[in-house]
This record gives structure tokens, sequence and C-alpha cells, in this order.
């Protein structure tokens, strides 16, 4: 009899990953790639970056994964490691810019699906572009709470906890990022 590693908890998927059951692994990963991917790609405005995170957010969870509280949510300690991640990729991106006295050229176009209604969806594709550069653009305290609040829907307790900072904080630093996101998408 087999064990259905889709009806097992993140906790119990932990322990049999732990236990050297390879299959909890790829079930963990299939659960939180698609909502760490976005959270990486909020975070940086760039789809290569956000895989590399992504990747490397799994490769150091797994690693860590006997350090893993059971009682909490694994998404929220995966969402945790991320934003180290993306905090170490914002850090090695402003040393290269320093060093190599260039722009990154991060705002290459995305390539257009020719279905369907291309000039809409080629609208849609400059304008999420365009939003996610400017909150790219955003300090980091403000970014990382925009971030978790509105791409990813966690709760304001939630958010307060995985930042380590007061509700009233997030609720602060939700409305600062708001308003400045809208100074900076109007020009």
């Amino acid at each position: 009899m087999s064990l259905d590693l889709g009806a097992c908890s993140d906790g119990e998927l932990a322990a049999l990953a732990i236990g050297g059951r390879q299959g909890a692994y790829t079930e963990l990963m299939r659960r939180h790639r698609d909502a760490i991917f976005r959270f990486a790609r909020a975070h940086t405005a760039n789809d290569d970056a956000a895989l590399d995170i992504t990747q490397q957010t799994f490769i150091a969870g797994f690693a860590a994964l006997k350090r893993f509280d059971q009682s909490r949510p694994l998404k929220h300690w995966l969402t945790r490691i991320a934003l180290n991640k993306c905090r170490d990729w914002a850090r090695r991106r402003t040393v290269r810019a320093l060093f190599s006295f260039a722009t990154p050229l991060d705002n290459a176009p995305d390539p257009v699906d020719l279905s369907a209604d291309v000039e809409r969806e080629a609208s849609d594709r400059q304008e999420l572009a365009h939003v996610l550069k400017a909150m790219s653009g955003l300090p980091t305290r403000l970014k990382d709470v925009l971030v978790l609040r509105t791409v990813e829907g966690l709760s304001q307790t939630e958010t307060a906890a995985l930042l380590g900072i007061t509700e009233k904080a997030v609720e602060t630093r939700l409305h600062r990022a708001r308003n400045k996101l809208q100074d900076i998408l109007r020009g």
C-alpha cells in the first residue's frame, strides 16, 4: 500500500523528507514553488532572478529542513528564506552596479504570445513590467510588506510575524508603500 503524499500535511511531508523520502521533497516543492516564484518576481521584477531565487530557496530550505518548526506553516518559513535570498540578490546587484558603472539590463521586454488579443496582452505585459519595476524601486522595508500583503495575500498578523515587526508597523509600511508606489507610477 502506497502513501498518498498529496493528502499529507506540510509537517508530515517535512518529516518524511527528513527520513529520506524523495517524493516528499517533490510534493513540498510542487505545493509552494509558484508562491515562492511570485514572491521573488515581485521583489526583483526579473523572471530569471526570481527563478534563481526560487531554486536557492528550496535548496536552502531542504538543507535546513531539520530545523523547521512543524507547528508553524511551511509556506511562511520558505517565504522567509526567499525574503533573505531576495535581499542577498539586491545587495549583489547593488555591488555589481557600483563596480560596473552601468545600468543593469533587467528591463528586456517579455516575448509576446501571438494568440488572441495581442495588443491587449502586450499592453498588460507592459503595465505589469512597469508596476514590477516600480515595486522593485521601493525601499526594502516597504517592498517586503507590500509584496507579502498584496501579492502573496498574507494577513497583517502573518506578515508581522514573518518580518518580526508589529501589526501596526505592517499597516503603516503598507500605507507608505502604496503611496510611494502611486507616486512612482504617476511619474
